[in-house]
């Protein structure tokens, strides 16, 4: 399983979600993919993406200010 991630810190919403989008369909199933963000909405929006993709938001986590949210493919 590999992990891949995206540092998407200081970027408004809606682009760490597009960001997310861009890289998603390169990810094979069963694979993690790691986010982070500071976005006052981001964990939300990556919440609602994640229902609507049917993706399983696994872990959301504090590193520093940012929020790291875990997406499992």
């Amino acid at each position: 399983m590999a992990v891949v991630t995206i540092d998407a810190r200081g970027l408004k919403c809606p682009l760490p979600v597009l960001k997310i989008v861009s890289v998603s369909a390169k990810i094979p199933k069963g694979d993690l993919l790691e986010v982070a963000g500071d976005c006052p909405t981001f964990v939300d929006d990556v919440r609602k993406w994640c229902e609507r993709q049917k993706k399983a938001l696994l872990a959301v986590n504090m590193n520093g200010s940012a929020k790291v949210v875990q997406i499992q493919f």
